[in-house]
């Protein structure tokens, strides 16, 4: 008999979406190249288009600023750079700001050298302190170039969404540069380079859907671009050369045109799953603690700690029962580490989270099995006096 399987991971990577899935076959029956003049390389260099349409519709953006990529970690890393160029004029950035809970991909700076990045405090509600950013920027030292400030629209981790909007404008006030990593907004909240004050967005295919290996970054306009990532037969503008991959751009495109649809009422039903399963929770562990339930966070996620149960124990045991969560992000590797976001917000990481993250395709039989399998784990914690 085949196991029963419950996947509440989708902050990891989203279930390839029937849609994504067909286009993605589709490009792959196509022959031709994308750059070729020939009928064959202009019928797929028109899916391209197609797709990237369709991804700058999901951001809110024009389609002759979307540059895809094989993935967000590759966005962050071409444009975290101290060289860009403003038309065919060099220009400096001197210092990357970022907050204390970004992505690893962000945190790493990209082609910043390390004394060169500063990291800016969250409040204990997991939000960038916003008095602490007005301060960095203002100290700091215009002669090395412009500021650059990367922060994410929500996190991976607890869901918590970022005030974007008021850290456009203190670093507009500064004149800097604002890049915002949306792969968790994406498809989840309502997305817009334009009404974030953004000068760039970095979003991924596969966490809204579509297949993995493709990305996009998305800019406010054609004049502002980081240096090129890959020089050589000059696609993608120049930005990227290398042929395209039309399949992943494919699949990213339909999972991104889906994704743009019925947003506000698909995303109230999947807050209402997370809703009843948190309250669920509670009420076979009062002493559980959600992770900014009080707070703004996007509706599919729930980061919980089970005092008692380390994080690696409790994946553990509930993979065993056949529910896949995960303790955080699922950039390490495999490794299951203390929560360096919940160090940020001032939580002792030593008592471990878990993170449940739910989508469109969530049951509410999915839900109240994972909610027994949390009872279950709970229950057991309490019988033994110690970890699960």
């Amino acid at each position: 008999m085949k196991e029963e399987r419950t996947y509440m991971d989708w902050n990891a990577t989203a279930p390839l979406l029937p849609a994504a899935r067909e286009a993605c076959l589709s490009a792959l029956d196509l022959a031709g190249n994308p750059s070729s003049v020939h009928g064959e390389g202009r019928k797929i260099r028109m899916l391209l288009e197609n797709a990237r349409r369709d991804v700058a519709v999901l951001c809110g953006a024009q389609p002759a600023s979307v540059t895809f990529t094989s993935g967000a970690t590759e966005a962050a890393n071409w444009v975290l750079t101290p060289h860009f160029r403003m038309g065919k004029t060099p220009l400096t950035i001197g210092h990357l700001y970022i907050s204390a809970i970004e992505h690893p991909a962000v945190r790493e700076g990209g082609r910043f050298g390390k004394d060169d990045i500063s990291e800016i405090a969250v409040t204990s509600a997991g939000t960038i302190d916003l008095a602490a950013l007005e301060a960095a920027l203002a100290a700091h030292d215009r002669q090395s170039g412009l500021p650059m400030v990367a922060v994410m629209f929500a996190n991976n981790e607890t869901g918590i969404v970022q005030p974007i909007a008021e850290v456009s404008r203190l670093v507009k006030a500064a004149g800097g540069i604002l890049v915002v990593d949306a792969v968790q907004a994406a498809g989840r909240l309502p997305l817009s380079i334009e009404d974030l004050g953004a000068d760039f967005v970095i979003v991924s295919s596969h966490k809204i859907g579509g297949p993995k290996g493709a990305g996009a970054l998305v800019s406010r306009g054609e004049i502002l671009m980081p240096s090129a990532l890959i020089r050589g037969g000059g696609q993608e503008k120049g930005h990227r050369s290398g042929t395209e991959n039309p399949a992943a751009i494919a699949g990213f495109g339909a999972a991104a045109r889906i994704s743009a649809e019925g947003l506000e009422s698909r995303m109230t039903a999947v807050s209402a799953l997370r809703d009843r399963l948190e309250t669920t929770m509670i009420a076979a562990a009062p002493d559980v603690i959600i992770h900014g339930r009080d707070g703004n966070r996007i509706g599919n996620t729930c980061f919980f700690t089970l005092p008692g149960l380390k994080s690696e124990t409790g994946q553990i045991a509930f993979d065993l029962e056949g529910v896949a969560l995960s303790a955080g992000s699922a950039c390490s590797s495999g490794k299951v580490g203390q929560s360096y976001v919940l160090s940020a917000m001032g939580h002792d990481p030593r008592h471990g989270a878990l993170r449940i993250s739910i989508g469109p395709s969530t049951t509410q039989a999915e839900i109240d099995r994972c909610a027994d399998v949390f009872a279950k784990i709970a229950a057991r914690r309490r019988l033994s006096g110690t970890a699960a």
